[in-house]
């Protein structure tokens, strides 16, 4: 059993009310410290490290509004990056959570919050969810933040990257992403090499070429997700057909191509980690 593996099944046993739900770190010490990036939710001081059955020093703890991971090469990866290389860090887990306020905001929230602070609308940039990576589910923005770390040329291969989200009213851990198995399938730069055959004697001839001139187009957080969910729940309608004949429906097409992901992405054993241990009341202090 590997670290996170651990974790999640002392959680998952002490919030079942189990009292001898724990972790020994001692055996995991190869893997520890762990890096974590969290919301700046004050709720949140009172579950880590304790969520994680984890000591405070080997729990290096990143923080901003709503965990948002912007880009491979943004301040909170460069945040990341030194962590690991400069502060040991040998596990990444992004960790969101319930009932978070940033995804509950809208745009015109927004604006009207920062307005009411002074901030007027011409100087901020055009594309304020870009900008503050604005998103509407939890859940797919831990996904999307944990691809990013995974994918950032700032962390190396040998660091698994993990999501989880934090139930606020429970203090359980849901394992997301499970950074293990990403980072088992990850194929190393040699199997790439021998994979690609001739194709990387061609790709040898643009040696000159910058890809960071290149610009790709950003989707936007859980859109093609709200895209495709109201896609299959549509009738279904005739969309070709096959060898035979037969007219093909939209779920014709789409069954194979969720059994390939389903394949592609497995999904983390479903193991219940020790809850929040929660700070006990201050005595009040006698007057003199």
């Amino acid at each position: 059993m590997r670290l996170f593996e651990a974790i999640i099944d002392a959680n998952h046993r002490a919030v079942a009310g189990d009292p001898n739900a724990g972790l020994h770190p001692a055996d995991f010490a190869d893997e520890l410290p762990v890096i974590a990036l969290t919301c700046v939710d004050p709720r949140l001081n009172a579950f880590f490290p304790n969520a994680l059955a984890l000591p405070a020093e080997q729990f290096i703890w990143l923080r901003n509004a709503g965990n948002i991971i912007t880009g491979p090469l943004s301040s909170t990866m460069r945040s990341l990056a030194l962590a690991c290389a400069v502060k040991g860090g040998r596990e990444i887990a992004v960790i969101g959570h319930t009932d978070c306020q940033v995804c509950k905001t809208t745009t015109m929230q927004l604006l009207d919050r920062l307005k009411e602070l002074g901030v007027d609308r011409h100087v901020l940039p055009e594309n304020l969810n870009e900008f503050f990576g604005m998103f509407s589910s939890e859940r797919a923005n831990v996904i999307k933040a944990a691809g990013i770390v995974r994918n950032s040329p700032l962390i190396g291969p040998n660091i698994p990257v993990h999501g989880l989200l934090l139930d606020t009213e429970t203090g359980k851990l849901d394992w997301l992403v499970n950074g293990y198995e990403a980072w088992q399938k990850a194929p190393s730069s040699d199997d790439a090499a021998r994979s690609s055959g001739p194709i990387a004697g061609a790709l040898g001839s643009l040696g000159s070429f910058n890809i960071g001139e290149m610009k790709f187009p950003e989707g936007k957080i859980g859109e093609l997700a709200t895209k495709g969910i109201d896609w299959l729940s549509q009738k279904p309608q005739t969309v070709g057909k096959t060898l035979t004949g037969t007219p093909e429906t939209k779920a014709d097409v789409v069954k194979p191509v969720m059994a390939h992901t389903e394949q592609h992405w497995p999904k983390p054993p479903r193991i219940p980690v020790p809850p929040p241990i929660r700070p006990q009341p201050s005595l009040p202090t006698k007057r003199r």
